[in-house]
């Protein structure tokens, strides 16, 4: 970051930039990351009143999904991958301009206007229940995004950075997350340790309460042994935990203050269906793969193949190029601008955004995934991250008619290729 250099450092990284004829491609269009709440608040205001079913209401209050999982899908596969990485001069020129770390800074509160725009649409327009949940849904989507943007913030090692990452969370209620992702995710990743890692054969719906419980509880463990390192309680002001609540505790008293008790499923719904996001985003990135052991018993260092990765371009432009997953575990300060591509990490077979919703459906995710961490393990079972529980026969079931219909699917689409 600039501010972290002397004048003459300035000085010559501004004269490169200048100077340069490489021009980063896609400086303008990592403001679509920001420009995603600004949709969101076009799609809050549009809400109206409503009486019978209105098909026009009902596509704006649940705009966020239908953006989500269907627009970004889309124009992921009609944009098609990107797998170029930066030259040494130009992650150079990139790494210290502070364009970048504005672009994730101005989200939080560009979000936090989305949030208090919907929360005034929840309990004050007459809406059938289906499409109040819609709007709930839609907040939370922004909630989860901005889960992503703290991840991305809170890697930096300044105060300003991490308090922000902080106010970040604070809508999900997930202040936890930036404890725990790094200082426990990192430390574990791609392990039976891991919480925030998913194993082979265990489906969204196990992985959930697992990932969900098991996080909160690391982070606690891991504040409290800092702050005794410290000699300090654990419910010291110093605690981080505590702090990150209290901006939650803060947020959903205004919003309580203003909106009354009509707005509390509106907190919960938005709430839970960011962390969840985020929690759908985390099943994806490491399912089934393991660090192994060294001759010492300790795991092997984080690697390329310990990450599942994609190149689709438009995800990786909203979410900061998270699916450049391997790189990040390599180098987590990184940042998110020149984050690279390896050709030895695993891939999805489609963006984040396309794979979230064959996670939620287990038959589907077993018949697309499985197959694929078996082959990049070239069939050992022993090095991959196992559940506890193999597949039920009614699952197994599912999950081979599922691997069937794609199979015709697959060979429907080569005829008419």
């Amino acid at each position: 970051m600039t501010h972290n250099l002397n004048p003459p450092q300035k000085n010559l990284i501004n004269h490169v930039a200048q100077q340069s004829e490489w021009k980063d491609p896609k400086r303008k269009l990592w403001l679509l990351s920001p420009l995603a709440p600004v949709i969101g608040w076009a799609m809050h205001l549009g809400v109206k009143d409503q009486q019978g079913f209105d098909a026009k209401n009902t596509a704006i209050a649940w705009s966020g999904s239908i953006f989500t999982y269907g627009f970004i899908p889309l124009t992921d596969y009609l944009m098609g991958l990107d797998k170029s990485n930066l030259s040494e001069h130009a992650y150079q020129v990139l790494e210290h301009d502070g364009y970048y770390q504005k672009i994730a800074h101005a989200f939080i509160p560009l979000n936090y206007i989305a949030l208090f725009i919907a929360a005034h649409q929840f309990t004050h327009r007459k809406l059938p229940w289906y499409n109040k949940l819609g709007v709930a849904i839609t907040t939370g989507i922004g909630s989860g995004i901005a889960i992503n943007t703290a991840h991305e913030l809170g890697h930096k090692s300044d105060k300003l950075n991490r308090t922000l990452a902080r106010i970040s969370l604070a809508p999900s209620a997930y202040g936890h997350f930036a404890i725990e992702h790094n200082f426990g995710h990192h430390r574990w990743v791609a392990t039976p340790q891991d919480p925030a890692s998913s194993r082979y054969n265990e489906s969204f719906w196990q992985f959930l309460p697992r990932t969900v419980i098991g996080g909160l509880r690391s982070a606690i463990n891991i504040e409290k042994r800092r702050l005794e390192r410290k000699n300090k309680s654990f419910w010291s002001r110093d605690n981080e935990l505590l702090q990150g609540w209290a901006i939650t505790a803060v947020l959903y008293g205004t919003l309580y203050k203003l909106y009354g008790k009509k707005v509390i499923p509106f907190i919960v719904i938005q709430a839970a269906y960011g962390f969840s996001l985020l929690e759908s985003v985390n099943y994806l990135e490491h399912y089934g793969l393991l660090r192994q052991k060294d001759s010492k018993g300790n795991f092997v260092r984080t690697e390329p193949a310990h990450s599942w990765n994609s190149n689709n371009i438009v995800t990786n432009l909203f979410l900061y190029q998270l699916q450049r997953h391997s790189d990040h575990h390599a180098h987590p300060s990184r940042v998110y601008q020149a984050l690279r591509h390896f050709d030895e990490s695993p891939q999805l077979p489609s963006g984040y955004a396309s794979m979230i919703i064959p996670a939620y459906i287990p038959p589907l995710w077993f018949a697309i995934m499985n197959k694929r961490v078996v082959e990049h393990y070239q069939g050992d079972m022993s090095k991959i991250n196992l559940h506890d529980k193999p597949l039920s026969p009614r699952m197994q079931q599912a999950t081979d008619l599922v691997s069937k219909g794609l199979e015709w699917v697959g060979r429907f689409k080569s005829k008419i290729a």
